[in-house]
């Protein structure tokens, strides 16, 4: 098949003939695209670059590695347990201890020689007082009420139970692009030569960039965007093959490429560009100089730009006695830089899809109860492997649908959010539990007549009283939840 610039890739295959850079985020969480040749698999539904390509079918349909994925994500969500809720167990058993309890009430007046109608009236009164609504309403009344907090708040629950376990995590894994990072590229670090401001620099590079489509000629066009640069219009604008490209800017011609534009031009390259460029290799980052007249004006260290955000929401989890750790597809040198900066504990890179959710496993044989958040196609399997699945919002459709919960504003210092309502919402089920058993405790001997000897007996229409009043109770604890500051 062919597959032109800019399209799709429709099936698993081999390139037979051609050369491209293929975009596959989605799929294998890779940041940066991956060049392809002659010899090389792709994957369906990633996306061709500037290049076109003649591709050898392998997978087709439920063959090809993306329908792999689903089966995954399938796999793991039926293996969920579907334990039933405690309050309705509770319930339950209430209901036969109270006709128990009524039985043996009737039946112990009139051994003791009481009247007929009496008997039947502490009998009644038991089963009136017993009646299960508070302990059935207990916990249904803060899971609605918790359910709305979290949505007022960004957090769309889409399974209760994943937010009635957040309290226990002490492990949570991020995806890396897309989740910790904006899953685009930006100018992470710059270096110019003497004489020359980095506000100009990045000027005219965006200038000579603009022209073209690659995905890193688009990171430095939108920072120059976000600092507020305008952006020049550049003339004669053509593609150094293999190397970069070149372009006038008001007047003056300047060439923009990578490590292999320096040795075909002999470029003279000031120490502190070096020093630049070699610290944003280490750190598995693309350099691209901006030459003029074979010198090297200034170099541009391009990655995939980490979210402000996540710096708070890993602190904000460490903090907890958290541990934090990132799984990504990316090359080990990329992933590392991410985690030193964000203070990372555990980093998982080079991951494939397929064993993402195997990692998550490791990690639960370990006995860590381990939240997994990402975006991603490839994300899916792990998200619903996990003990807690956190999908950010504006990622793929499939890893919000595995996802137990879903950051509407795909912010991961939702993170913290979520444990926090988890934990308020425990403690306000557990009180309403205690409230509504408590009163059945007290209420159920005292409608049976136990204070009878000392005249003390409640009729029927004291014991309904009292059954609302346990309702209100409860309703009005659970009401208390939207006090919690998230």
């Amino acid at each position: 098949m062919l597959v032109r610039p800019g399209e799709s890739i429709p099936a698993d295959g081999v390139v037979r003939k051609g050369e491209s850079d293929i975009d596959e985020a989605m799929i294998t969480g890779e940041s940066r695209p991956v060049k392809k040749r002659e010899g090389d698999e792709v994957i369906a539904a990633t996306i061709n670059g500037e290049g076109s390509l003649r591709v050898e079918v392998t997978g087709t349909g439920d063959k090809t590695k993306l329908s792999g994925i689903m089966r995954l994500v399938a796999d793991a969500q039926t293996s969920k347990s579907r334990a039933q809720h405690l309050a309705d167990r509770a319930a339950r058993l209430l209901t036969v201890a109270a006709i128990g309890a009524a039985v043996v009430t009737f039946g112990a007046w009139q051994l003791a020689g009481a009247a007929m109608d009496f008997s039947v009236v502490r009998m009644v009164t038991v089963l009136v007082i017993a009646c299960p609504h508070a302990l059935g309403l207990a916990v249904p009344l803060v899971v609605a009420i918790s359910t709305t907090l979290g949505a007022r708040n960004g957090l769309l629950v889409r399974d209760r139970r994943g937010l009635e376990e957040a309290r226990n995590l002490d492990t949570v894994i991020f995806d890396k692009t897309g989740t910790l990072t904006l899953g685009e590229f930006r100018v992470v670090a710059m270096s110019v030569a003497e004489g020359l401001a980095e506000d100009e620099a990045l000027r005219i590079a965006s200038g000579i960039e603009a022209e073209s489509q690659h995905p890193i000629a688009r990171g430095i066009v939108k920072t120059a965007e976000d600092k507020g640069i305008a952006v020049p219009s550049a003339d004669g604008f053509r593609s150094i093959t293999g190397k970069g490209v070149a372009a006038t800017i008001d007047g003056v011609e300047y060439h923009m490429g990578g490590p292999a534009l320096l040795k075909s031009e002999d470029v003279q390259v000031p120490p502190a560009v070096i020093k630049t460029a070699g610290a944003a290799a280490d750190r598995g980052q693309a350099a691209i100089y901006l030459v003029r007249e074979g010198k090297a004006l200034a170099v541009f260290a391009v990655a995939d730009a980490i979210r402000e955000e996540s710096r708070e929401a890993i602190a904000a989890l460490h903090e907890r006695g958290i541990e934090v750790a990132m799984l990504t597809g990316d090359a080990q040198a990329v992933a590392d830089a991410v985690a030193k900066e964000l203070g990372i504990d555990t980093v998982f890179a080079e991951v494939l899809p397929e064993d993402k959710a195997s990692k998550v496993r490791e990690l639960q044989a370990l006995g860590k109860k381990v939240a997994m958040i990402g975006d991603g196609v490839n994300d899916a399997p792990a998200l619903a492997t996990a003990d807690i699945g956190i999908a950010i919002g504006a990622g793929a459709d499939v890893a919000v649908e595995a996802g137990h919960i879903v950051l509407v504003r795909s912010d991961p210092r939702d993170i913290p959010r979520i444990i926090t309502l988890s934990t308020a919402t425990y403690r306000k089920m557990a009180q309403n539990l205690w409230l509504a058993a408590g009163y059945n405790i007290f209420a159920i001997p005292l409608a049976a007549g136990v204070l009878a000897p000392w005249g003390i007996l409640l009729t029927p229409a004291v014991g309904a009283v009292l059954m609302s009043a346990s309702t209100v109770v409860v309703a009005i604890n659970a009401q208390l939840l939207k006090r919690v500051k998230l």
